[in-house]
């Protein structure tokens, strides 16, 4: 079965699923009316918003020479740095990393990064046994689930779903509490954390200018996860980077606030190297892997570098349409939702290509956006580009091809210049309609209208409204 045919019947499934949609909307809506709330407070934060895209417009523009200082600046602290041009590489390195030095434990803090190279994998290949330690990536692993969203991976998941899980899979029993249920996972995860000798995160920002790694987060797990073991890997992508350390307020003021609506997270640690002497703590190495994976493409498409500005809020998720009914699995990607539509087909090739057709085009993930990415534009650059090159057998967002749905484009152009025609056809359309439906809705339609009442009722237009000219009121009236 091809990736587009999952896409299509995993979404059907996940439609059907009422108490799947309960969770992503309750949990969804809590997110924006804490983001609504902080921001309300926070006057400045649309200024903020326009800082952040200026400064990672130009990090953008320059990334090449900033990278090269990073890496400068990062060895000149202590660190090892390594590029890696692909997912494999980077995969290599850490693993290589590990057989090298002996190392048998490893804990990770939360990275989408890792996720996206399939580092777990490779690492439990090799022989590692390696423990998630943010509390959501944690209960998704206890259930062999990849995430299913950027910022709160179990959004998918009850607090009763996560009390069956730690029965069966920790043997305690079961509760919904969510302060007992936290409270066993931060037991377990405390003798984790002390034996291991491998940590590894992913990273949110890295300064160019002072070669520092900075992560945010908020349970401290991070913060373990780079400082108790002797030896730390960094994993992040190439558009990570930005210019100065005064950059960074900028990014903290709005990330957050967007995210999970705080006025700020946690935990933000600043990482600069290894254990100095006279250090009681931190670790004895540090190894930095800046990845590619297919983001040069989207740097060398005009368009499509827009999509490098993003700093992996997750905001888009929550505001979607589409994710909001569907949840993160059905993507069936690293990174769902909106802006894992856009950077999917980019980092994942062709087998993503039909993510940029899951989306409404409403808009709402670009007025969320704390970087205002136009990601309806992206989207529509990305259809254009998948339905330019392909061909009749594997067939887009239309069962019938690319080239059945621009005829019907070059046919709607036609007849959108010609108004008096489409009310004419609208009269007829809703004259032969009005038969057929019943309590106003149409349950089958015929062809091409045909898949769009395959999985929903389609309303039968109303009579279109009068306005009277002379005195501005509306009157409801059939169309003469």
């Amino acid at each position: 079965m091809s990736a587009k045919a999952d896409f299509f019947e995993a979404s059907r499934k996940a439609v059907a699923d009422h108490e799947l949609h309960r969770k992503l909307q309750n949990a969804s809506d809590r997110h924006l009316d804490h983001v609504a709330e902080t921001r309300a407070e926070f006057p400045p934060f649309e200024s903020e918003r326009d800082a952040a895209r200026r400064i990672k417009e130009q990090s953008i523009a320059r990334l090449d020479e900033l990278l090269i200082e990073l890496k400068r600046r990062l060895e000149e602290n202590g660190c090892n740095v390594i590029f890696a041009a692909t997912a494999e590489q980077a995969r290599d390195y850490i693993v290589s990393l590990a057989k090298k030095n002996g190392l048998r434990r490893a804990v990770k803090g939360k990275s989408m990064t890792t996720e996206e190279i399939g580092l777990n994998q490779a690492l439990g290949a090799a022989g590692l046994e390696v423990t998630e330690t943010d509390l959501g990536e944690y209960i998704v692993q206890l259930r062999g689930e990849p995430p299913s969203h950027i910022i709160t991976p179990a959004i998918h998941l009850s607090k009763e779903d996560v009390g069956a899980l730690f029965a069966e899979k920790l043997n305690m029993p079961y509760t919904a509490e969510p302060e007992a249920l936290t409270a066993e996972a931060r037991k377990r995860l405390r003798s984790t954390f002390l034996g291991a000798d491998l940590g590894i995160t992913g990273v949110n920002f890295a300064i160019a200018e002072t070669g520092t790694l900075v992560v945010v987060e908020n349970e401290g797990n991070g913060r373990m996860s780079c400082t108790l073991p002797d030896t730390y890997v960094a994993v992040l992508g190439i558009e990570k980077v930005i210019p100065k350390l005064s950059d960074l307020s900028h990014f903290l003021e709005i990330l957050a606030r967007t995210a999970t609506g705080q006025k700020l997270t946690t935990y933000t640690n600043f990482i600069n190297g290894p254990r100095r002497a006279g250090e009681i703590d931190g670790p004895r190495e540090v190894h930095v892997v800046i990845l590619d994976g297919g983001r040069s493409a989207m740097l060398a498409d005009a368009v499509m570098r827009e999509a490098l500005y993003c700093i992996r809020c997750g905001a888009c998720l929550n505001v979607c349409p589409v994710y909001r009914r569907v949840g993160g699995h059905a993507y069936n990607s690293t990174y769902p939702g909106p802006i894992g539509s856009i950077v999917s087909p980019s980092l994942f090739g062709s087998a993503a290509g039909h993510l940029p057709f899951a989306s409404t085009l409403c808009g709402a993930c670009r007025d969320i956006c704390p970087v205002r990415i136009d990601i309806p534009r992206l989207l529509l650059h990305l259809r254009w580009k998948e339905t330019e090159t392909a061909d009749e057998s594997r067939a887009l967002a239309w069962p019938r091809g690319p080239a059945r749905a621009r005829a019907g484009v070059v046919r709607f152009a036609h007849l959108a210049r010609h108004p008096r025609l489409i009310r004419m056809m609208a009269r007829i359309g809703l004259a032969l309609l009005r038969p057929f439906a019943r309590d106003g809705y149409l349950r089958r339609m015929p062809p091409p209208f045909n898949n769009w009442t395959k999985v929903r009722d389609f309303p039968v237009p109303r009579p279109r409204s009068r306005r009277d000219t002379a005195n501005g009121t509306v009157k409801r009236g059939r169309v003469p």
